[in-house]
């Protein structure tokens, strides 16, 4: 996966490295627990940009909503997943009848496998990025969801670890604008945006992404020599 993580940094020019997931449904032996305790599965990701740990479904219940979302039992944190759907209602920040909606990862597993994209050695389930507006402008014109003959690019928000799920069952990247939990949990710089990418499509898509970029090279030729 080396390959592909520096091919996708140096055409994106991206700023922190691309991370990948891969869910587990037994402990890997050969891959240590997390350094340090974590707050969430969005802070699991920056970790991820340094070493190559696996966290086990307890290690995510930190945040409940996140644990849902992960796909992973609810049953331990259930009451403090419903104290912080209430408090998120009773704010004015998401509607009840939102919560039963959220996407989840339609999968079982006991824990997921997280680290650099780089050190990865077999095909992640998915790939994260962090983006800013121009990187996504590429990314989006290499899915093909910036085609006006293609259904229009959707773009995501609350909560931002929803784009993992949504990435799983479209096949395809999904993009997030995140939530106000993964920007305090990750500490990501306020202009980036979260980019998931199923490790299946993942070959394909970077060499869109570098084709884009040639083309958009080319129409940057041509619209500098328009520039008085």
């Amino acid at each position: 996966m080396r390959e592909l993580a520096d091919r996708l940094t140096s055409v994106l020019d991206l700023t922190f490295p691309p991370v990948a997931l891969r869910f587990t449904t037994t402990a890997p032996a050969d891959v240590p627990p997390p350094a340090r305790p974590l707050p969430s599965a969005c802070a699991m990701w920056r970790e991820a940009e340094r070493r190559t740990f696996y966290a086990p479904a307890g290690d995510h219940h930190g945040c409940p909503v996140g644990t849902m979302v992960m796909g992973f039992p609810v049953d331990e944190v259930g009451d403090r997943l419903g104290e912080v759907v209430t408090a998120m209602a009773a704010c004015g920040y998401l509607s009840p009848e939102e919560a039963a909606a959220i996407p989840s990862v339609g999968r079982a597993s006991s824990g997921i496998v997280y680290g650099p994209l780089a050190d990865a050695g077999d095909t992640p389930d998915v790939v994260l990025l962090w983006v800013n507006a121009k990187q996504a402008m590429l990314l989006t014109e290499a899915d093909g969801t910036a085609a006006w003959t293609a259904p229009p690019a959707t773009v995501s928000g609350r909560p931002g670890c929803t784009a993992l799920p949504l990435a799983l069952q479209g096949g395809r990247p999904a993009t997030s604008l995140g939530c106000i939990g993964m920007r305090t949990f990750t500490g990501i710089p306020d202009h980036l945006m979260l980019v998931a990418v199923p490790g299946a499509a993942l070959r394909g898509f970077t060499d869109d992404v570098e084709r884009l970029a040639a083309a958009n090279d080319s129409m940057l030729a041509l619209y500098s020599a328009m520039t008085p």
